[in-house]
């Protein structure tokens, strides 16, 4: 499976817009132009997130083999710069896998994945991730985890930097408390803004959110869209949430079972963003209607 994402720049006005197909050698051509919309725009909103300085994620035919298990074959994958990509499937069906082969965790069985037109070969700090479990350094204070990632650089942090990283992420206040003494949403706070430190050029998120109350974890996608738009970083967000995906993503790339891949492409043209709104409704519904179309319950 195939999905592309292009974004343009017109001459009169400036704004961005995103153009996005899908392409499967499985799939026929009326249901590839189906996965992205007809016409795959973007909206202001969306346009206005790109940052000249965003980087462009890019896989080409990816496979992804452990011993005689495939995970999937010959998957690609375009993420516009400034925008969110959600992927999207149950447990199992390879998301986390995939997540992990562009921040070059693994390595592919074959295919090329590169970030800012650079290939991909091994982690860097250029591209962050953020795990579903904090990771938090349990000696250092919140201020001494969000530092690490300069000083293992060898490089000295920024004091102001730091501060303005975590007022950022709602942390001021914090920064010498104990992580024990954090609550889990605190320390998914202090998390990102330990991987914001390193100033990467993507976020690689997965499911962060998943181990939190729904109160907790609402409050955090909220601020999650903030720091994005806010610093104009590109993203690509795994979860199992509908609700979640929809919410917090440009498109949701609904992977289907082994060695299926991405299966559908579901473009969010919601410009609220909020909740309960009816476009939203709308868009979760048709989310819900393509998992099912690809036989997930």
């Amino acid at each position: 499976m195939s999905i592309e994402s292009r974004a343009a720049t017109t001459e009169d006005d400036g704004e961005s817009d995103a153009r996005s197909e899908a392409e499967s050698g499985s799939h026929s051509e009326s249901d590839s132009a189906s996965a992205v919309g007809a016409d795959g725009t973007a909206d202001a909103e969306t346009a206005g997130r790109r940052a000249a300085d965003a980087a462009p994620i890019a896989a080409s035919d990816l496979t992804k083999r452990y011993d005689e298990t495939l995970v999937f074959d010959g998957l690609d994958l375009r993420v516009d710069p400034g925008e969110v990509c959600c992927l999207l499937g149950p447990s199992g069906c390879g998301k986390t896998t995939l997540l992990h082969l562009l921040a070059g965790l693994e390595d592919p069985t074959d295919g090329r994945v590169e970030i800012d037109g650079e290939a991909v070969t091994g982690p860097d700090y250029r591209w962050g991730v953020v795990f579903q479990d904090p990771l938090l350094y349990p000696w250092l204070s919140v201020r001494e985890n969000v530092e690490i990632g300069p000083r293992l650089r060898g490089g000295e942090p920024d004091a102001d930097h730091v501060d303005e990283l975590l007022e950022l992420v709602g942390l001021d206040g914090f920064a010498d408390a104990d992580t024990a003494d954090l609550s889990g949403g605190m320390a998914q706070r202090a998390s990102l803004a330990r991987t914001l430190a390193n100033d990467p050029d993507v976020l690689l998120l997965d499911e962060p959110f998943s181990a939190l109350d729904q109160l907790t974890k609402m409050e955090l996608q909220d601020e999650l869209l903030r720091i994005v738009d806010e610093l104009g970083v590109t993203a690509v967000f795994v979860t199992h949430d509908i609700d979640e995906a929809v919410y917090l993503g440009d498109r949701v790339a609904i992977m289907g079972p082994v060695p299926a891949g991405i299966e559908h492409v579901e473009r969010i043209d919601s410009e609220t963003r909020s909740r309960d709104d009816e476009a939203f409704l709308e868009e979760r519904a048709a989310t819900f209607e393509q998992l099912e179309a690809v036989g997930l319950e």
